[in-house]
């Protein structure tokens, strides 16, 4: 949050940052890339360009980045954002911290695991200092510490790290809650990894139905669980119900984010596959 004073200028800032972070976690993207900018320009005229302030929307912008598929421009945001708030408040921060967390995150996205795990444990080790290990923001850079140990491959820690987010995040939300969501998600997913089907596919209908919930069904969202869902029904060979669950995916996906975003191009591939090989089925059976 911007500070607001008596000025226009800071007025109109702090407005154009709130517009843009609504569009933005409503998965409308396009839409909230122009008024982050402007909230930006803003910023900078009202406070400087090396202001917390800046700093602050600079991170909105680098998330915005994320998740559209924008990874550059987001490390470019991020990065400087970081820069600022180490120079202007320290380097053990809750920004900094949340600064470096995202920095993981972006790197997790990436597909860049090994290059994410020193800005995901940099968040952890901060956040525990500066709040303990119970605290729910610990647990959100804990579960994103897990996210990126799995896509190395350390199964065993990252599941110990998804256990501990999960717990804290249902003691302090309750049952129901975006980030219990997120987890059950995550948890379903190394399940698959490890062999336990059963137990993956329960965890997936209770993401999608928290998801669907609390954020509508239409959110960029529900539509990755819905890709992970159909490529456990694919590998056991539920083919139809694979094939349901990557239209509505697709779907989705092409009407909040713009091509080729990876989401896209990665559901669509899933998607040609699953029918090749629905297609192969039919000629050997005919």
């Amino acid at each position: 949050m911007i500070r607001i004073g008596n000025s226009s200028i800071e007025a109109r800032a702090h407005a154009l940052l709130m517009e843009g972070r609504e569009l933005r976690d409503a998965g409308r993207y396009d839409e909230a890339r122009p008024i982050l900018a402007e909230a930006l320009k803003a910023v900078e005229s009202a406070f400087g360009p090396n202001s917390l302030d800046t700093a602050k929307v600079l991170n909105q912008i680098g998330m915005l980045g994320k998740y559209d598929g924008q990874f550059d421009d987001a490390f470019v945001a991020y990065s400087r954002a970081l820069a600022i708030a180490e120079k202007k408040a320290g380097h053990e921060t809750a920004f900094a911290a949340d600064l470096f967390h995202n920095l993981g995150g972006l790197e997790h996205a990436r597909g860049r695991f090994t290059e994410g795990e020193p800005y995901a444990r940099r968040s952890v080790q901060i956040r525990e200092k500066l709040l303990g290990p119970d605290h729910s923001d610990t647990a959100a850079d804990v579960a994103a510490l897990g996210a990126i140990l799995e896509g190395e491959g350390r199964y065993e820690e990252a599941e110990s790290m998804y256990d501990r987010a999960l717990a804290t995040f249902q003691k302090t939300f309750g049952p129901e809650n975006y980030d219990v969501a997120v987890n059950l998600n995550n948890l379903a997913a190394l399940y698959h990894k490890t062999g336990r089907i059963k137990e993956s596919e329960e965890l997936y209908r209770q993401a999608l139905a928290m998801k669907e919930k609390l954020l509508g069904p239409n959110h960029p969202d529900v539509a990755m669980t819905l890709n992970n869902m159909a490529v456990l029904y694919k590998s056991q060979k539920r083919f139809e119900e694979a094939a349901e669950a990557y239209r509505r995916a697709i779907t989705i996906f092409e009407a909040s984010l713009q091509p080729p975003h990876p989401k896209i191009v990665t559901c669509r591939e899933n998607y040609e596959r699953l029918k090749q090989e629905m297609e192969g089925r039919a000629v050997t059976k005919s």
